[in-house]
């Protein structure tokens, strides 16, 4: 829907949508500034989880609720990280059906490795926590862009993101390589059902 809504979505993203305290918004950094807060807020709650554990609470209607809610959130974060992407791919292609394409195949390839990707996930703590800290810097990204595309385009936010990503993952793989013969990882909190 994104793919087949990109002309629109091209010529009226940064169409000011109204103007408050002098500062003007627009379709685009609306959904920047919310996504962003979005991902502070899930992040944030989820790195508490895990540290802290959370309260356990039983019922079927509270697990169709979250399952729901997890399908919602899922959603919102892939229209937040789209955004830029699918902008990305105007640029690069003229055909949306190859765009169509490109994004099938690109769903097709997670599926196949998101299954080892977990496992890996699950079995390094530390890798889990660093990957919400990245959500938790990638947020901050998007408030900034939101606010103020130009000057986060300017500061090269994104550049410094990704190098900080790059960095910390590379120090873990030599942490994780020098903690094999150590003892057993620290566990993180997970949510639990009760079996009624």
């Amino acid at each position: 829907l994104l793919l087949l809504s990109l002309s629109w979505l091209v010529k009226n993203g940064n169409a000011e949508l109204f103007n408050l305290f002098g500062k003007s918004f627009n379709l685009r950094g609306l959904i920047m500034l919310f996504g962003g807060l979005f991902l502070l807020v899930k992040t944030v709650s989820e790195i508490h989880q895990k540290l802290e554990g959370a309260e356990h609470t039983t019922g079927v209607k509270k697990v169709a609720a979250s399952l729901m809610q997890v399908v919602v959130q899922m959603m919102l974060v892939d229209l937040v990280f789209s955004f830029d992407s699918i902008i990305t791919a105007v640029g690069m292609a003229k055909h949306v059906e190859v765009m169509i394409i490109a994004v099938v195949i690109a769903m097709f390839i997670m599926f196949l490795f998101s299954n080892k990707i977990a496992a890996f996930i699950e079995k390094h703590p530390t890798v889990k926590m660093l990957a919400l800290s990245f959500l938790v810097m990638i947020g901050v990204v998007l408030l900034v862009e939101g606010w103020d595309a130009e000057a986060a385009h300017d500061l090269h936010l994104k550049h410094y993101v990704y190098f900080a990503m790059a960095f910390s993952f590379a120090v873990e793989m030599l942490n994780m390589q020098l903690r094999k013969r150590a003892a057993k990882p620290v566990q993180l909190h997970e949510p639990e059902l009760d079996d009624s």
